[in-house]
């Protein structure tokens, strides 16, 4: 079998169990993402079949794995990247159904809208060269799903290739670039049912929600691609991922940004 028909049939097999809401189980070793390469060769052809359906397509990104209680909680020592689908980002104060999740939870972002594209130019990207093409920043609710028949198992190439566990976003109302002093010092808190069960802040992601932007202009460049103007980056959650029950409501509060809520009905 050749590489590409191993990331075709990758691909059709991670897409067909995610939109039948079915739970992946470990790929076949004959299809299963060998290394990172693969695994993001796989994402993409995944997003291809998506773009196909209500999900619709990627307009963004979010990077996983930026803070360590969120590398503690994975087990993944590295971040890593995904897709963000029009189809599946929210407005503020959104219900979604349980039934259409097999395990629904939320995490605490700090999301960013691109304003200008960011091709490389030759040099490694840092938090500081990448800091002119941020138009806004804003809260964000991630919704993750563990649409998996035993995540601890499943291998990092095949989470990654299937967008790590990402089943979309509720985001906030944007906040000017320019009006947010410190990304580093926002401070971000989790709260369900009225209850706060969780908060970090900017510092924790990479030490600053820029850093992780510049890993991701940094790992797109040597995928051969680039951030867009008008993407959206979710930056790493600053709250270990919190799993919700039917009847829950979350919010999500990022002090100067404002709050989200989302609840499951």
């Amino acid at each position: 079998m050749s590489d590409a028909d191993r990331v075709a049939r990758a691909a059709s097999a991670i897409a067909e169990a995610r939109l039948r809401r079915q739970r992946l189980g470990v790929l076949p070793d004959s299809i299963r993402p060998r290394n990172l390469v693969e695994s993001y060769r796989t994402q993409a052809a995944v997003h291809q079949r998506l773009a196909e359906t209500h999900i619709d397509s990627r307009i963004g990104y979010k990077i996983g794995c930026t803070t360590q209680v969120m590398q503690d909680y994975l087990g993944l020592s590295h971040p890593c990247y995904a897709g963000v689908f029009a189809g599946v980002v929210y407005a503020n104060g959104v219900s979604l159904t349980h039934g259409d999740f097999c395990h629904v939870g939320i995490e605490c972002e700090i999301a960013v809208r691109i304003g200008a594209d960011l091709p490389p130019d030759g040099n490694p990207f840092t938090g500081e060269s990448v800091a002119p093409a941020v138009a806004a920043y804003m809260t964000a609710i991630e919704i993750v799903d563990d649409r998996y028949v035993d995540w601890r198992k499943t291998d990092a190439p095949t989470l990654i290739a299937d967008d790590y566990f990402a089943a979309g976003a509720v985001l906030g109302p944007p906040v000017a670039a320019a009006d947010i002093a410190d990304a580093a010092g926002l401070v971000g808190a989790t709260a369900i049912n009225g209850h706060e069960v969780g908060r970090g802040q900017g510092s924790d992601v990479m030490g600053h929600p820029l850093n992780a932007l510049a890993w991701l202009a940094n790992s797109l460049a040597s995928a051969g691609t680039h951030l867009k103007a008008g993407e959206i980056v979710l930056t790493g959650s600053l709250v270990e991922t919190k799993w919700m029950a039917r009847g829950d409501k979350a919010s999500v509060t990022v002090e100067g940004l404002g709050t989200v809520t989302l609840s499951i009905i």
